[in-house]
């Protein structure tokens, strides 16, 4: 243990880790690709465009991109647009456990600086893979009480990955990283009560932002806490029944958190993916037809009846969250992609009524990350699915080649003047890359 807790032992870590493994700095371009396709989905969303539209007026010098726009931006201004893209429609990356949204906090910050400040590829990728660990690592301490006591966990510990990741890019030594960390600490928030909300994604902008600017507070010589994560009161005393402080630092430095991240096949909450799967393949049987349906139960843990019953989604982003819309549209479209999670067909009376006879029951028996979908047909017939590991999830990981299509696929939906072949070949190229530099603006219709 580094002297003065686990807030310096993960100052430390995030400004003195030598060279970060090769494996890892893969995966931080598999999540940068991810954040990016996300991203240039989101930014035409109408959130963005109230997010680009006010904090637009306050701009300062216009240094720095935002993803799928012409514009330029500030930095801070353009770490929060990029964070609120990539996260907006919760297609973005997952790490189990937590159910933290890693890259929409951690990755914004650092393609504001790379703009602004001379970064090769490889130090942004290792600046990445530090916040990552830092934010996970908080997050793993403080879960699953955290999430359960209404805190938003992306948005509040990932302003904490923001401030290591884009301190490490500026060079902050250990006890400057630590001030960063203090500074951070002071701007954790984020509410679930959010979720389904436009506002759900501000939480995450501000995490980007705030971490941001926390990181160059310090760089400038302000000080925070010497203990902002585990002091009395600190972070996960403040926000955690019961925080595992041995989860801050056991490991640091030989495990890497960000090797267990997770990449989503469909644009909803994590644990909806194998609510879809097992819906799907009900809907793929021989003879199936919707209008035959009259009701359907979903089945799973607690943490899918806490995230995802919700019936009677108002609009595509309550839906995001929604068992009962995952299920109409699988049985309706026999798919889900982003246009069956769009306000329209949210509003579609046929999805209405067949939502109203979907129920969702805890099953105590079924892991976290499992699903039984059982659907009953007009004649009593029943047909159940069950789904133990969805794609996407750490045992079915989407490969390097599935990542690339989603980034092409979600550039055709959100931002389809963006040519994302540049920018793929670009990401994988960044471990030799001398200047990230140029990295955000091939993400926009200026390239």
């Amino acid at each position: 243990m580094t002297p003065g807790g686990p807030s310096a032992a993960l100052a430390a870590f995030a400004a003195r880790t030598p060279r970060v493994p090769d494996d890892v700095r893969h995966e931080a371009i598999r999540a940068a690709m991810n954040g990016f396709a996300t991203g240039l989905a989101g930014c035409a969303d109408a959130a963005t465009g109230h997010a680009v539209a006010v904090a637009g007026r306050f701009s300062g010098p216009r240094t720095a991109f935002a993803i799928g726009r012409a514009d330029r931006f500030d930095p801070l201004t353009a770490a929060f647009l990029n964070a609120v893209a990539i996260n907006v429609f919760d297609f973005d990356d997952t790490h189990p456990g937590t159910i933290l949204h890693p890259t929409a906090p951690v990755l914004p910050p650092l393609l504001a600086l790379a703009e602004t400040r001379a970064a090769t590829g490889a130090a942004l990728l290792d600046a990445f893979a530090v916040g990552v660990e830092v934010e996970c690592r908080i997050a793993n301490a403080v879960s699953p009480g955290h999430y359960r006591r209404g805190w938003h966990i992306t948005a509040t510990c990932g302003v904490f990955g923001a401030a290591a990741a884009a301190g490490r890019l500026l060079g902050l030594d250990a006890a400057r990283m630590r001030h960063a960390l203090g500074i951070a600490s002071a701007q954790a928030s984020g509410l679930v009560e959010t979720l389904g909300s436009m506002a759900k994604s501000v939480g995450v902008g501000n995490a980007a932002r705030n971490g941001l600017f926390a990181a160059l507070l310090a760089e400038d010589g302000m000080k925070g806490p010497a203990r902002p994560v585990e002091g009395p009161r600190g972070f996960i005393r403040v926000t955690a029944d019961d925080p595992d402080e041995t989860r801050l630092t056991e490991g640091l430095g030989e495990s890497w958190e960000l090797l267990r991240n997770t990449y989503k096949p469909y644009p909803c909450g994590v644990v909806l993916n194998p609510v879809i799967e097992a819906a799907l393949a009900i809907a793929a049987e021989p003879g199936f037809h919707p209008a035959r349906v009259a009701r359907a139960t979903v089945r799973g843990a607690a943490l899918l009846a806490e995230r995802a019953d919700r019936p009677a989604p108002a609009e595509g982003r309550e839906a995001q969250v929604s068992a009962q819309h995952a299920v109409a549209m699988a049985l309706l479209h026999r798919r889900a992609g982003l246009a069956e999670f769009a306000d329209a067909a949210v509003a579609d009376p046929i999805a209405a009524a067949l939502r109203a006879e979907v129920t969702v029951e805890i099953d105590p028996e079924l892991p976290v990350g499992a699903a039984v979908v059982e659907v009953e047909l007009a004649d009593g017939a029943r047909i159940a699915r069950r789904v133990d590991r969805a794609r996407g999830d750490a045992e079915r990981p989407l490969t390097d080649r599935e990542i690339e299509a989603k980034l092409r696929d979600l550039a055709r939906y959100g931002a389809p003047e963006v040519d994302p072949e540049p920018l793929i070949a670009a990401l994988w190229s960044l471990p030799e890359t001398p200047s990230a530099g140029h990295l955000p603006r091939l993400a926009t219709p200026a390239a």
